[in-house]
């Protein structure tokens, strides 16, 4: 099964799974690019994809930059990875997509090695503004952000910043971008396309990470039963 395949299917998993879930593509974590990044409320979860095509050899590193920055995490494969198992550590879910099927192989448990500071590294620095105001904090506009992270933890807890930037996620605008765009193509400069050309549910935009908001109120747990709605091909 081709990526696109398993990420589409990846997708609908999560909108199932998940009352509230926003999905960040492609984002720059340490030294690995994540394949899917999903924001749930007080937690940010970590999917690698391994298409049956692919193969295991940047799993090692991928997996120590994944744990940085996830709760829980979850290599999510083809039919044909059958030794998955052998190559993430115990504590990673795994979930097998077949063109019928989704199915969590193993549920994950939370990431031993993630850290809240590595997380607030993916706020911008308005969003992070937003929780200093949020949290009674002056705006500490030239202070390096670990100081101002330490300042955060140690004011309102782990806990209470982990929801607070998971928030921040959650209404992210990006439509700055399109600002941007517009005026750059108003000079005569063409933006770059993302690789299949279209926006589909989600912006790409050259130099940042696509996303997708979106919101169901279902909540899926345990194994996914053959769906009866048409997969959809990209």
């Amino acid at each position: 099964m081709l990526d696109k395949d398993i990420r589409e299917r990846l997708f609908d998993y999560l909108d199932e799974r998940y009352s509230k879930v926003r999905t960040i593509e492609e984002k720059i974590i340490s030294r690995s690019r994540a394949d899917v990044l999903a924001v749930v409320p007080g937690q940010i979860l970590g999917f690698e994809i391994k298409s049956d095509s692919d193969t295991y050899k940047r799993l090692k590193t991928q997996v120590k930059d994944y744990e940085k920055y996830c709760d829980k995490c979850y290599v999510v494969v083809g039919e044909s990875h059958i030794h998955v198992s052998e190559h993430v550590p115990e504590y990673w879910g795994i979930i097998v997509v077949t063109e019928d099927n989704v199915i969590v192989d193993r549920d994950a448990d939370t990431c031993p090695k993630v850290r809240i500071n590595n997380q607030l590294d993916l706020l911008w620095r308005n969003e992070l503004l937003n929780v200093q105001i949020k949290n009674g904090l002056p705006k500490l506009m030239n202070v390096r952000r670990r100081l101002i992270y330490d300042r955060l933890i140690d004011t309102s807890g782990e806990d209470i910043i982990k929801a607070d930037l998971t928030n921040e996620l959650f209404e992210r605008d990006y439509t700055v971008y399109d600002i941007i765009n517009e005026k750059r193509n108003n000079k005569g400069i063409v933006s770059k396309k993302s690789s299949n050309g279209t926006k589909r549910k989600r912006s790409v935009v050259s130099g940042q990470s696509g996303d997708r908001k979106r919101a169901h109120v279902t909540n899926y747990v345990g194994k996914r039963k053959s769906s009866n709605k048409k997969n959809k091909a990209k």
